[in-house]
């Protein structure tokens, strides 16, 4: 009889086994680069956020004091959004390390002495963006109308958020780092709150420190992403 050639037991077993190591890998391969690019994906979505954001309050933080038929008396307080504010302040009524309410006459309404009604009877024409890193998100109020989320939101609202903002421990050694940092005409940083020097205010410098809210599946971390900004706000230093 002519010998029958076939496969033995012990061949067919290492040949499943070579194919089993082949499909672990190559599970293991598509498995890394899925979990890449999921991390990847959060972190190009952060970023879609973030700049934006940053650039929406630079634009609108440098309109300050935009006051095109010079009269004066225009602004209001800061709080209420009624009455006279602090007039020598112009366009920028609140100035601390992690809020700035700014205010402007873009409708060009204001076309008589001590009317602040000219600037709250506008939509955007004061804004205020606030931090709140108790919920870790930025604000953002106009016409003292409450405040909005603006970048990221409060967990409990059930909205779906991709950031954090966390400026509260995201300097060295978890220190805080300051929203908004103010300088005069030399250069030289005018401690926060701002009080009687808001008129030297001449740079403010935005920072936006944050974190993915979801984590990285490869790190079990959160991407952390940092942007900052100078504005000069032009206006701000026009008379009256």
């Amino acid at each position: 009889m002519k010998d029958r050639k076939g496969v033995t037991l012990v061949e067919l077993l290492v040949g499943m086994a070579v194919g089993m190591l082949l499909l672990g890998s190559i599970y293991m391969a598509v498995n890394v680069a899925q979990r890449s690019t999921s991390g990847i994906e959060r972190k190009v979505t952060a970023q879609q956020d973030l700049k934006p954001a940053l650039d929406l309050m630079a634009m609108e933080i440098g309109m300050a004091g935009y006051n095109p038929n010079y009269t004066t008396g225009n602004w209001a307080l800061a709080t209420t959004c009624s009455g006279a504010g602090t007039q020598a302040n112009k366009g920028i009524q609140q100035a601390t390390a992690t809020a700035i309410n700014v205010q402007m006459d873009i409708n060009a309404s204001c076309t008589s002495d001590g009317a602040p009604t000219c600037i709250t009877g506008d939509a955007n024409e004061i804004i205020t963006y606030s931090y709140d890193a108790t919920n870790l998100y930025i604000t953002r109020e106009t016409n003292c109308g409450g405040a909005q989320p603006f970048l990221g939101d409060t967990a409990a609202s059930g909205n779906p958020r991709t950031v954090r903002v966390i400026n509260n421990t995201a300097g060295t050694g978890g220190t805080a780092i300051p929203v908004f940092r103010y300088y005069d005409g030399a250069g030289t940083e005018i401690a926060a709150p701002v009080t009687g020097n808001i008129p030297n205010i001449r740079r403010i410098e935005i920072t936006l420190a944050v974190e993915t809210e979801d984590r990285d599946p490869n790190t079990q971390e959160r991407r952390k992403l940092i942007y900052s900004t100078s504005v000069i706000p032009r206006n701000h230093v026009i008379i009256p």
